[in-house]
């Protein structure tokens, strides 16, 4: 969710503070709302909203009701199932601050890289890989989700990855080894990521108990989530580094002694 998703869903709920007891009935609420009548009825029958208060045959809403509708338009747009969206309101009733509920959903949800994707024609992808992107390769490359079919475009959803393997060819490195190299690091990556996050489940979030969290705990709850993020790419990054300089000295250095020694030779 964006920091503007959060500052529209905040001003909606903090609507409820009004000091001015306004009243509607089942029309004006939905016009208020930007809503249809049907959806407002819809939302009641579901417990999304409560019912409104009867007076002779009119039913009359409040500024609660449209505070409430205006929470539910934006988590609808955000992709929640009515279903979740009375999940999150039961426990903004209990007590939640429903800001704090989003906040955790944010910190699970947010893409962890920042790579944008990008877009090329097959033409493209052809020219930037010549002979070597065969139609096994490109069926290849597909597989690994280093690009995905997009229509008639391909969407490439790492240019980082994408580029460095471009890179690695042009050094002389074949697009399949690089291909068989990737499904290797993946499978170990992915391992390492798994290994990770359970640590963090069991040592952090199972202490707390499979109940509902308490309005404490949310905050903090994110807060990990998000303070794992960087711990993970330092840890990454430096084990990266530490096992590239192993291995450049390993089969590099001695390639590098044999040829310092031809030289001495030569010069004997």
């Amino acid at each position: 969710m964006t920091a503007s998703d959060q500052e529209l869903l905040a001003a909606a709920m903090n609507r409820t503070s009004d000091k001015v007891a306004l009243e509607y009935t089942i029309d004006e609420l939905a016009q208020a709302a930007q809503m249809t009548v049907r959806n407002v009825r819809a939302y009641q029958d579901k417990g999304l909203i409560p019912p409104p208060e009867i007076r002779g045959r009119t039913g009359i809403y409040s500024a609660a009701h449209l505070a409430r509708l205006r929470v539910i338009g934006p988590l609808l747009s955000r992709g929640y199932s009515l279903g979740n969206i009375a999940e999150l309101i039961e426990s903004w009733e209990k007590g939640h601050d429903l800001r704090q509920l989003l906040g955790l959903e944010q910190a699970l949800t947010t893409p962890w890289s920042e790579d944008v994707p990008a877009y090329y024609e097959l033409s493209e992808i052809m020219s930037l890989f010549g002979r070597q992107m065969t139609p096994e390769a490109l069926a290849r490359a597909v597989q690994l989700n280093l690009i995905q079919v997009d229509g008639p475009r391909f969407r490439v959803p790492s240019p980082r990855l994408f580029n460095a393997g471009l890179e690695l060819m042009k050094l002389g490195v074949p697009i399949s080894s690089l291909f068989e190299l990737l499904g290797g690091m993946r499978a170990n990556v992915e391992a390492v990521a798994n290994s990770l996050v359970q640590l963090v489940v069991k040592h952090v979030f199972e202490p707390l108990g499979t109940q509902t969290p308490t309005v404490e705990q949310v905050p903090q709850m994110a807060e990990v989530v998000w303070r794992l993020r960087p711990l993970a790419d330092m840890a990454v990054a430096a084990e990266v580094a530490i096992a590239m300089e192993k291995a450049i000295q390993r089969h590099l250095g001695e390639r590098m002694d044999a040829i310092f020694g031809g030289l001495r030779d030569r010069k004997d």
